[in-house]
């Protein structure tokens, strides 16, 4: 019951915050799955909640969505993220890089949480920062920006804000823009998913498909609530107290505490 009410809350919060936080429903997702799962399993997870939000995007703006920007970036994001995806599993497979003690209790760092604590202090810092925020590219580079966020995609989850940097100065109308985002996150997320279940198949992996669901209505229900009630700003307070959250989780992931 504790997992159930932690996670649907964290997904319903983190869903809503997305709206005006600067972060993402997986960068605020993964962390919550992270508390009760082991990371891959996590990382597959909010793919599942994140894809399946993305669908519910997908049938209100998909339309408008541009096709050259979407071939432009989609197609090394779908490539890359089949590479970010294998990456993931092969650092589930390494040995411990550290054991030791602290208050009493054995703390193991492992490659993979190593590396997801890695990159969502990364992303947090992106979000954080206004240069890093604002930081935006040259249609030129479209090709190279989807293989970034395909990768980081791929092995985590969090790719919105290399996907943003990226499509902001494609040339393309806000609408497009919005619409163009969602369908890549659709394509990377569907593509990592042909990825990770087969592979947690293999493994016998013990997924708890009830909460699960539970923490996709519930993110469809923050998604609501928040485009209902809440302003479609970004507050600094509120971005510095998720942020504040995230680094801890990620120090979490890094020093082996979770």
């Amino acid at each position: 019951m504790l997992t159930y009410l932690v996670v649907c809350s964290i997904a319903l919060v983190a869903s809503g915050l997305t709206l005006f936080s600067g972060f993402g429903l997986g960068t605020l997702l993964l962390p919550a799955f992270a508390l009760f799962f082991p990371i891959e399993h996590a990382v597959a997870l909010t793919a599942v909640v994140h894809f399946l939000n993305g669908l519910f995007k997908l049938a209100l703006v998909g339309r408008a969505a541009d096709r050259r920007a979407v071939l432009r970036f989609g197609v090394p994001a779908i490539l890359a993220a089949v590479a970010g995806a294998w990456v993931l599993f092969q650092l589930s497979d390494l040995r411990p890089l550290a054991t030791y003690t602290m208050f009493g209790r054995e703390l193991i760092v492992i490659p993979v949480k190593l590396s997801m604590g890695t990159l969502l202090a990364v992303f947090a810092l992106v979000e954080l920062i206004p240069y890093t925020r604002e930081l935006t590219f040259p249609p030129r580079y479209l090709p190279l920006g989807g293989v970034l966020s395909g990768f980081c995609g791929g092995l985590s989850g969090m790719q919105g804000a290399l996907r943003a940097a990226f499509l902001l100065r494609a040339g393309i109308s806000k609408e497009a823009f919005v619409a163009t985002g969602v369908v890549v996150a659709c394509l990377i997320d569907f593509t990592r998913l042909g990825v990770y279940l087969p592979a947690l198949a293999a493994t016998r992996a013990d997924l708890d498909y009830a909460l699960l669901g539970a923490a996709v209505l519930a993110a469809f229900t923050g998604a609501w609530l928040g485009a209902r009630y809440l302003q479609k700003v970004t507050l600094r307070r509120v971005q510095l107290l998720v942020a504040g959250m995230l680094f801890a989780v990620a120090v979490g992931l890094m020093s082996g505490a979770l």
